[in-house]
C-alpha cells in the first residue's frame, strides 16, 4: 500500500487497517512455518505496510499535540 493512499485515510480507518494487517502478518508467518509461501516477500511487504501505517498514525498524533 502506498504512502499517499495511507495519508488520505481517516485515523479510525488506519487503526482498523493496522489491526487487520497485524493479524494477516501473524497468519502468514504461521503458514510459512508449516508450508512455504509461494511468495515469501509478502511477509516483508506486509511488515512495511504496518510500518507505514504506524508512521502516519504517529505523525498525526504529534501534529495534534503540537496544535
Amino acid at each position: 500500500m502506498k504512502q499517499s493512499v495511507i495519508k488520505e485515510m481517516a485515523t479510525n480507518e488506519l487503526e482498523d487497517l493496522l489491526d487487520t494487517e497485524k493479524a494477516r502478518l501473524e497468519k502468514m508467518k504461521v503458514n510459512h512455518l508449516v508450508s512455504p509461501l509461494e511468495n515469501p516477500k509478502q511477509i516483508t511487504f506486509t511488515r512495511k505496510t504496518i510500518a507505514r501505517i504506524n508512521t502516519e498514525l504517529r505523525a498525526r498524533e504529534l501534529n495534534e499535540a503540537q496544535n
